[in-house]
């Protein structure tokens, strides 16, 4: 026979470090995530759209793979993700972007990276709104096609905020190419990442 324990008596150890370790883990993963993601579009895609869009490639890419990163861990945490997501774009500015382009402590880029980070949270917030809740375990199935939707309108939110965060950085003849550019990277990375985890699920399913 089990013996519940008393109201208000201290939970044991071991049940404490796991409800730690399972709220730490989700957080390092989508940093480390994120880093890796931002690490391969900085190091491939950068250099070679420097080369073709040189007045572009400094406020935004035409292949963004971290948005995957973030329309997935706000499907999984919902608003927890900002937070994750927030300092896995900041170390990913210490590490890759160089110090003369932009320092990762500006005050505009840290509000980009606010930004960026809050986007597809705000975008399910408001499916959500609209009557479509996209949550992880609110559905038995994932619905690709919702979450492609809710990550173009997190593009696009993003795309909007980053516009006016860099408006007085940015050449009035180029304000809607960088804009495009932000939203067309951020979508692009989206679904590169979606059809990754989509061929990584199937094979999972078949073994």
């Amino acid at each position: 026979m089990s013996v519940s324990a008393p109201p208000g008596s201290t939970p044991a150890p071991d049940a404490s470090r796991g409800t730690i370790r399972a709220r730490l883990v989700p957080i390092a993963v989508v940093v480390m995530a994120y880093i890796l993601c931002h690490g391969l579009t900085a190091r491939l895609v950068t250099p070679l759209q420097a080369e073709l869009f040189p007045g572009i490639t400094a406020f935004a890419s035409l292949l963004y793979l971290p948005h995957g990163v973030r329309v997935l861990s706000a499907w999984l945490l919902g608003g927890r993700a900002i937070l994750p997501l927030a300092a896995g774009a900041f170390l990913s500015e210490l590490l890759f972007t160089p110090p003369t382009l932009f320092a990762a402590t500006d005050p505009v880029i840290l509000v980009s990276i606010l930004i960026g980070a809050a986007a597809a949270p705000a975008a399910f917030a408001l499916m959500r709104l609209a009557g479509r809740p996209l949550a992880a375990g609110q559905e038995r199935r994932v619905h690709w096609r919702w979450l492609l939707l809710a990550g173009m309108l997190a593009s696009l939110l993003n795309s909007a905020g980053q516009g006016l965060v860099f408006a007085d950085l940015i050449q009035p003849g180029q304000a809607v190419a960088v804009a495009l550019v932000y939203a067309l990277g951020d979508l692009a990375g989206l679904v590169a990442t979606t059809l990754v985890l989509m061929m990584i699920f199937r094979w999972m399913r078949r073994g």
